[in-house]
């Protein structure tokens, strides 16, 4: 079903105007290649741009697209690891999940300590229960601090003894 020019002078008309708007950008953009340089002159010869050789090019793209990979790498490490560096900066957790033990399909029982308490904690599809109070946690054998051991002295002093046995 094709029409005719008569059969649609709009369309016709369309068409011979952008035929006419694409002969115009043509000659204009002839005329501002000619023209580019400053001169005067009617016709410039036309020359291809030369192309950059082809290992620096390989080269460049490789670098950037390293550099990408490294940022978007760096930043995934740093997403998850985020917690771990926390607490290297000296924010030890307060809450710890010291002991889990699966009773099978998604029932569990938890041991959580926060601070010096201790709580049992039952999971399981319906939710979580508190169990029950755990007595106090001891501290560890570390922290114990024996107070017939003489004490120990500051850095200052364990230097000058040092310093005065030589």
């Amino acid at each position: 079903m094709s029409t005719s020019p008569q059969q649609c002078p709009l369309r016709a008309r369309r068409s011979q105007n952008l035929r006419r708007l694409t002969c115009a950008g043509a000659l204009l953009g002839a005329i501002s290649v000619a023209f580019a340089d400053g001169t005067n002159a009617a016709v410039a010869p036309l020359m291809a741009p030369t192309l950059p050789e082809a290992g620096v090019s390989l080269f460049r793209v490789v670098g950037a697209l390293a550099l990408v990979l490294g940022i978007f790498l760096g930043c995934v490490w740093l997403f998850r690891n985020w917690q771990r560096l926390a607490i290297q900066r000296g924010r030890a957790p307060k809450l710890n999940v010291v002991e889990t033990r699966s009773l099978g399909g998604r029932h569990a029982l938890y041991v959580i300590g926060y601070e010096q308490e201790r709580f049992l904690l039952s999971s399981s599809p319906n939710g979580v229960t508190l169990l029950t109070l755990l007595p106090t946690a001891e501290l560890p054998s570390e922290a114990i601090v024996d107070k017939t051991a003489a004490p120990t002295p500051s850095f200052a002093a364990a230097l000058a003894q040092v310093l005065r046995a030589k």
